[in-house]
């Protein structure tokens, strides 16, 4: 780790870019730590300077977890992206220069440890500020401790063990006291939730001035962060795992053996987070449009329930929004082309291609898997079938489709675009948009308006995330395009919801309490619960009966839920079933085909390979080398 230098014109030029409105605290010439905390207006752009650390989480060339699994591919090579984090999922991690290095701050990844600095000088200097109230302190302070426990966080789920700043060391002392070593997983834990709470004692339940602070942190935030840190230390990743049981330099670092009580105590932080944010007013979302504005069947305004608890700034579901990082490019990469447009400025890539394999992830509209329902002719998927009037406002009627795309639950039509596709939205603020002889729909097959037309800005799967563009993002026929930008959601409440049902089940085996957690976002779906479901449809009887089969049915309510949001890539990891997952090949449609039945052939894009030291970063080989005292996570 770098020596850590706390000198005051470091400290204050040690401030991420594009803050320079921050930066102008002192006068020419005068540049000292002190002078930034001598009256409240500078102290609060160090307060601000804190928040600037935080990931850009909403840009899919710097948030890892967009591009780093399975979810997305691109056609190879891509001249239109950063394809640094893409190369994760390549297989392209290293030790000399890590894709997304967030220990130090390179490839895409921001310097989290001179954040966690940046937060120990303000603890350590905000008791100077004279013209401001306690109130305000203790709660400038709280706001602080929490990014603190964040960064901190954030580099667990990554590296595992980490060294642990609970304050910066004085310059002066010897270098052999700057480096620190890795401390145990369970102590950081501890750590971490430790200043969790403490820092939720003194937040506001909800933000009062929300034109001026939205995106601040609340207790409810600092509760939902605990319980998705103790659910990350109960997973099998960390809990217990036999490959890391002799990893460490003379002390081990992670526990030997798995103890079930941290499930327990991760379904109670989950209930707490629960209960802070239904106190507040919290719930699923559910699409209200203005009055005689919008006319829709029942399915598309399910699909709208969906796609809007996402885009929707500020709904009622959004735990936690991520200010810093407003969705704008991944919009634009991920729209279709709807119109023949020639290539004009700011049009849509659409580029950005949802993985076939998640379009098999989706359940059947009986809300079970499709290898498992007894009334969808699984085998027959990849075959061509014709749309129905019943089928207008899913697919264009009388156009034909893979059977693929029929009988599926609405979070399939929420999330995915495909050949033949409805598309609602485009800024329609009538029903025309799913009248069925005027929806807008996808036409994807060679020589049509959303297939590939030169090199790029087209999708290799025939799939797009509709599900992370606003309906009121515009595309006109010249081909600009007009974005509805909202903040990233870090946290949202069907999330926590599935967090809990999943500790819930892991604690207690198959509860009334899981099932009722994991129904009401089956239900916000337009699905029955999963015991009727599975009673009714499933061809492989009562799996829900058991803690195994319900956890099975837990993971995959998870990764639809919470597909293309960033969540696949975590989740995969702490599970430990990434070996598994990402050792599939990558596939999607035969793009280049005009017939249907020859488009409708699945062609192996890439063979995905991980393998098990990927389940963590390394640290980068000069961290290293500069401190012997760190340890190299095993394989690396």
């Amino acid at each position: 780790m770098k020596r850590i230098k706390i000198l005051a014109f470091a400290a204050l030029l040690g401030m991420v870019a594009g803050c320079n409105k921050y930066l102008d605290i002192v006068p020419d010439n005068i540049a000292t730590i002190d002078y930034a905390f001598a009256m409240r207006s500078t102290a609060e752009r160090y307060l601000f300077t804190c928040y600037n650390y935080m990931p850009a989480t909403g840009d899919f060339n710097t948030n890892v977890a967009f591009m780093g699994a399975d979810e997305v591919w691109f056609m190879y090579p891509s001249k239109d992206i950063d394809a640094t984090n893409w190369n994760m999922a390549r297989g392209g991690q290293n030790k000399v220069n890590p894709i997304s290095n967030y220990w130090s701050g390179a490839a895409t990844g921001k310097p989290l440890y001179q954040g966690i600095r940046d937060c120990n000088v303000f603890l350590e200097k905000i008791s100077l500020v004279k013209d401001i109230d306690d109130d305000e302190r203790a709660r400038w302070i709280a706001e602080v401790k929490f990014l603190k426990a964040y960064y901190h966080f954030f580099l667990l789920r990554m590296y595992g063990p980490i060294p642990l700043v609970r304050k910066n060391i004085d310059v002066m002392n010897e270098l052999e006291e700057m480096k620190r070593p890795r401390e145990h997983f369970d102590t950081c834990v501890n750590y971490i939730s430790r200043l969790l709470d403490t820092a939720a004692v003194d937040l506001p339940m909800r933000i009062q001035n929300e034109v001026a602070e939205l995106g601040r942190v609340t207790r409810p935030i600092a509760l939902a962060l605990k319980a998705k840190l103790l659910v990350l230390a109960a997973s099998p990743l960390f809990n217990g795992n036999p490959d890391y049981a002799d990893f460490g330099k003379g002390v081990k670092l992670f526990p030997n053996t798995n103890d079930p009580d941290k499930w327990v105590k991760a379904a109670a932080a989950c209930k707490a987070a629960i209960d802070a944010c239904h106190e507040v007013g919290m719930r699923l979302y559910r699409f209200r449009p203005v009055i005689n504005t919008l006319v829709m069947n029942s399915q598309i305004r399910t699909q709208m329930d969906v796609r809007m608890a996402v885009t929707d700034k500020w709904n009622s579901e959004i735990i936690w929004a991520n200010t810093q990082s407003r969705v704008n490019q991944l919009q634009r990469f991920s729209m279709p082309k709807l119109y023949n447009w020639t290539s004009v400025s700011g049009n849509p890539k659409g580029m950005y291609a949802a993985t076939e394999k998640m379009a098999e992830l989706f359940y059947t509209k009986n809300g079970v898997p499709i290898d498992e329902d007894n009334q969808f002719n699984y085998a027959e998927r990849y075959s061509v079938r014709k749309a129905a009037p019943e089928d207008s406002a899913l697919v264009k009627k009388g156009t034909e489709s893979a059977y693929l795309h029929f009988d599926r639950e609405q979070r399939f039509y929420a999330n995915l675009g495909f050949d033949r596709g409805i598309w609602f939205g485009n800024g329609s603020s009538d029903d025309n948009n799913t009248n069925i002889n005027t929806a807008m729909y996808i036409q994807a097959r060679k020589s049509q308006m959303a297939a590939q037309a030169g090199h790029t800005n087209y999708s290799i799967t025939g799939y797009w995330p509709k599900k992370l563009i606003h309906y009121l993002s515009v595309v006109e026929k010249s081909g600009n395009f007009t974005m509805q930008q909202y903040p990233y959601p870090e946290m949202r409440l069907a999330d926590l919801y599935l967090l809990y049902a999943e500790a819930e089940n892991e604690a207690n085996g198959p509860t009334n309490q899981a099932f009722e957690y994991i129904d009401s976002v089956r239900s916000r779906a337009g699905l029955k619960g999963v015991k009727e479901s599975w009673d009714t449809y499933s061809n492989k009887g009562p799996k829900y009966a058991s803690k195994e089969g319900l956890r099975k049915i837990i993971q995959q309510e998870r990764m639809i839920e919470l597909a293309f949001e960033g969540h696949r890539f975590w989740d995969l990891r702490r599970w430990k079933i990434a070996h598994i997952e990402m050792n599939k090949p990558i596939t999607g449609w035969d793009i280049d085909q005009e017939q249907p039945e020859a488009y409708y052939r699945l062609k192996v894009l890439f063979m995905q390979t991980f393998t098990m030291r990927e389940y963590l970063w390394p640290i980068q080989e000069r961290e290293i080398l500069n401190n012997r005292n760190l340890v190299q996570n095993p394989g690396w």
